[in-house]
């Protein structure tokens, strides 16, 4: 509870500025923070649950503006706030209806990286817009590989707040929420109690107050968005059975023509490395859920090999 209250009366930096936009598309934008350099467009896709900031989050903890700095001419997706009337934007709509439109105005084919369920998005993506490669970050593909206990708590929360967020109109993020605290309580417990002592104004309170910032905010899922997530895929695993379906068509990982990577975590809690999709190549960090992008050593470990990979690519 000590841990807590410092965190609710902890100072803030003053936020990153924001890049430029460069496409829209109802709610979502296309935000860039490189510049054309006659390669190959490197776009990042972060999922729908929480901002898309994971990936800027300061100064010191923004892979795309490392990304920039590498030499790559690099966008990143936020997916903005549903409106009333999106009620009805599933998971492939936002592929055709936000991703696909924001994609169209790019000089050349993009490179695609997509994070967690932006991973699953960009696969839906991938073939449709002509990716020149594709990339995953600790991506759910095959939900028949999460563990019984956790996909089972997933669903009956659902269970729980479909009636609700049906009347709503949306998956309120409290509701998110809840799911990812059930899965390990006690770890929220103990991140909190070491927090408490943690010295004020350090590296290490920085980048606390960040992530946890970051995981406490979000936009909430139009509820078709979230009918999908739960039902066709925790429930069904539509996607891992090879059924999920982007414009008619079935969407198919291990059939992609261009270059693919899914990057995995051992240690990941959310998305067990076993649940991401067979791609052409695959990594494994011992990094876990948001630590492969943000910790400290996220850079080692895969922003630079990444960059690497990138630039092998085209992008």
């Amino acid at each position: 509870m000590a841990g807590l209250r410092k965190y609710q009366e902890a100072a803030r930096p003053d936020p990153v500025p924001p890049p430029p936009c460069a496409a829209a598309c109802g709610a979502a934008r296309l935000l860039h923070f490189g510049a054309d350099n006659g390669r190959h467009p490197v776009v990042f896709i972060p999922s729908l649950i929480n901002p898309p900031a994971i990936f800027d989050l300061s100064e010191k903890r923004s892979m795309l503006r490392h990304m920039a700095a590498a030499g790559h001419d690099a966008y990143l997706v936020d997916w903005g706030t549903p409106e009333p009337d999106d009620a009805d934007l599933g998971l492939d709509h936002h592929v055709t209806e936000r991703l696909m439109p924001l994609l169209a105005g790019l000089p050349r084919p993009p490179v695609l990286v997509g994070y967690c369920l932006g991973g699953s998005l960009t696969l839906g993506a991938a073939r449709a817009v002509g990716a020149k490669a594709v990339a995953t970050i600790a991506t759910p593909w095959r939900f028949d590989a999460f563990p019984e206990e956790d996909r089972s708590l997933v669903i009956r929360l659902w269970t729980d707040a479909r009636a609700v967020c049906e009347r709503l109109g949306y998956v309120p993020m409290e509701v998110l929420q809840s799911g990812f605290w059930a899965m390990d309580p006690a770890r929220t417990i103990r991140k909190y109690a070491a927090f408490t002592d943690m010295e004020p104004g350090s590296e290490a309170e920085r980048a606390f107050l960040a992530v946890e910032d970051w995981a406490n905010q979000g936009a909430p899922l139009t509820f078709a968005a979230g009918r999908d997530l739960f039902e066709r895929l925790y429930a069904d695993n539509v996607s891992g059975r090879g059924l999920w379906q982007v414009a008619g068509e079935r969407v198919e990982p291990q059939a992609l023509s261009c270059p693919s990577l899914s990057i995995v975590s051992a240690s990941d809690r959310i998305v067990p490395a076993a649940a991401g999709p067979a791609l052409a190549e695959q990594w494994c960090l011992s990094l876990g859920h948001v630590g492969m992008v943000v910790s400290g050593r996220a850079r080692e470990m895969l922003w630079r090999p990444l960059s690497l990979w990138l630039s092998s690519h085209g992008g």
